[in-house]
């Protein structure tokens, strides 16, 4: 079996960290295979929303694969097969498109955390748009406790995503805290038994592919262009959305549907 599965249904793109014996602990091929999957995601008009989760029950992700990819990318030893070739021929974009971070993916993403969420694991979460987290998922940076530092990511979006005292004593103090804690502090949308988290996530899912999908994608848009930018340019930058959705087919077809009492067919245009 492949350490990434990449599947559609109905409209979802469904994303598993499929390394359930190493804690779905991100290795070469698994990194190649996720920005891979990512890219198709974007490039897919029939899909309209992913679901990103960890296979089995006991991990998201515990984060890089220190004996498979770290020793790679420090060049401790050379690649043995096809996908060592392709992450270390470009290690930086492979890394920039599976972590999400300089790579424009407006559609929604939904995360359903099973088990262990750390390092790497928490990098790819702060990444997703709705995260539900099974009642036994742990969540944790513990870079620090090994004199590293988190990735990017985290130092970015943090402290924007939770409450910035919070984000420091994650960062600064290494400890993980637990669902309830995450939830607390407005890290996850929902805590739920441990059988109920999939389908969940497919509950959220359909809603959204229920929406008008160009609605839903300029929203995503906007928020993350408005992040770090004044007042006055995110009202731009919303005004702009709302101009562009008025002149669209699916905002006529919106209303339309409503006052006919029927569900809306929205073509993304």
């Amino acid at each position: 079996m492949p350490p990434l599965l990449y599947e559609k249904k109905d409209a979802i793109a469904y994303i598993t960290l499929n390394r359930p014996d190493k804690h779905n602990a991100i290795d070469p091929e698994m990194a190649v295979r996720l920005a891979d999957a990512w890219q198709d995601y974007n490039h897919d008009d029939a899909l309209r929303v992913a679901i990103i989760t960890g296979a089995g029950d006991r991990s998201f992700s515990a984060g890089a694969d220190l004996g498979r990819l770290i020793p790679l990318l420090l060049g401790n030893r050379g690649p043995e097969d096809e996908w060592d070739h392709r992450f270390i021929e470009d290690n930086y974009k492979v890394f920039r498109i599976a972590l999400l971070k300089e790579y424009a993916l407006y559609k929604p993403i939904i995360a359903a955390v099973n088990g262990f969420c750390f390092a790497g694991g928490t990098e790819l979460l702060q990444v997703t748009d709705i995260r539900v987290a099974a009642s036994n998922a742990r969540f944790g940076l513990p870079e620090v406790t090994r004199g590293l530092a988190p990735a990017e990511v985290s130092l970015t979006l943090l402290p924007r995503q939770i409450p910035f005292c919070k984000a420091m004593e994650i960062l600064l103090v290494g400890d993980a805290i637990d669902a309830d804690e995450a939830w607390r502090i407005g890290f996850v949308n929902y805590v739920v038994p441990p059988r109920e988290l999939l389908p969940k996530a497919e509950e959220l899912a359909r809603k959204i592919v229920d929406n008008g999908p160009l609605a839903v994608k300029l929203i995503k848009e906007t928020v993350l262009k408005t992040s770090g930018v004044t007042i006055e340019m995110g009202h731009k930058l919303g005004e702009n959305v709302r101009y562009r959705l008025g002149m669209s087919e699916d905002a006529k077809e919106g209303p339309k549907a409503f006052v006919e009492k029927r569900r809306p067919v929205y073509r993304g245009r």
